[in-house]
């Protein structure tokens, strides 16, 4: 059994990453379906939050058909991550998450995110007055290091665990990687393999198939695995994962049927909570995915890309189901 704070988890727990447009309510649902042990909302600005802003308000809309779900912040302004404590308690998650290994520019040119790396004691304060401020599990995301030079992730690890924070998922690659080359997933053996680490540590980075996974329990000795990519337009990665962790073989792809069924479910359910225009197009990144492989596709992910109805992503369903109805996975 993994324990983060008092969440029980299975032995080798599953966690959705926290990923931009992407770990919405509607794909956590289907992810939590899948097999998912703990879900994370995508990263909320803790500036945002405490100016009310309606985009980062909307992020921590949770149900409870998610549970164990975390609601993932982000910020480098003490008063500001203090506040938007106070914010996300009212949405009654089970977690909170500080985000420390967001790459992205425009998070890291204002020191958030992986920014934070460059200042190690600013990390850990932060940390700390946020494991003070809340009662619920204080959670931390970030990567190896700023750069290759810089990677003290087992001293960080260590220093985030003696401050309080619950668990620790940690990205293998370094800020100044980006998402290019292969993440490296030693130095987050070495943190789990520190005599002083008792917290959980979770791997993420490249755990693209389920032997992926399995060597991450098995090689590295990691106590789970935070699973992102790999899971766009592919909710049912999870229980792909589990089933081989469990018995060496792989799970029966999903029938087209299936991938339809799901399709239609995550349009929907993203334009009863975006509405139209947003429920649209921010589905659209999922659709290769959820149609990968099937040869002379590109007419039909077209008119699901393209489209800006939803009754024409729709029709696009029905027509792949009537045509390729009978289509064998491999």
């Amino acid at each position: 059994m993994v324990l983060i704070g008092n969440i029980t988890l299975t032995e080798f727990p599953l966690l959705l990453a926290p990923m931009e447009d992407v770990s919405d309510p509607p794909f956590r649902a289907l992810c939590k379906e899948n097999g998912a042990d703990v879900v994370y909302t995508e990263f909320i600005s803790s500036e945002g939050l405490i100016r009310d802003a309606a985009k980062s308000v909307q992020k921590l809309d949770i149900y409870e058909k998610e549970r164990p779900v975390g609601i993932q912040i982000f910020g480098a302004n003490l008063d500001s991550m203090l506040q938007s404590v106070d914010i996300v308690e009212k949405s009654k998650p089970d977690i909170i998450d500080i985000n420390f290994g967001c790459p992205v520019k425009k998070v890291v040119c204002k020191g958030a995110g992986a920014g934070i790396l460059k200042d190690i004691p600013l990390m850990v304060k932060l940390s700390a007055e946020m494991v003070k401020r809340s009662s619920l599990p204080i959670t931390v995301k970030t990567r190896l290091g700023w750069d290759h030079d810089s990677i003290k992730i087992v001293e960080v690890a260590e220093r985030l665990q003696d401050v309080g924070v619950a668990a620790i998922s940690i990205h293998g690659r370094t800020r100044a990687q980006m998402y290019k080359g292969d993440a490296d997933w030693k130095p987050i053996a070495a943190v789990k393999n520190n005599p002083r680490m008792y917290i959980p540590v979770f791997g993420n980075g490249d755990v693209n198939t389920p032997e992926r996974a399995k060597e991450m329990r098995d090689d590295y000795g990691l106590d789970g695995a935070m699973i992102g990519r790999a899971s766009i337009g592919n909710p049912w990665f999870f229980n792909q994962v589990k089933t081989f962790l469990k018995t060496g073989v792989h799970a029966a792809p999903p029938t087209m049927e299936e991938r339809v069924t799901a399709a239609r479910r995550h349009l929907q359910m993203s334009l009863d909570w975006k509405g139209e225009v947003l429920g649209v197009l921010e589905t659209r990144r999922h659709y290769t995915n959820y149609f990968k492989g099937i040869p002379n596709f590109k007419e039909y992910r077209t008119r699901m890309v393209t489209a800006n109805d939803s009754v024409d992503v729709f029709a696009a369903f029905d027509a792949v189901l009537e045509k390729w109805g009978d289509y064998q996975f491999a």
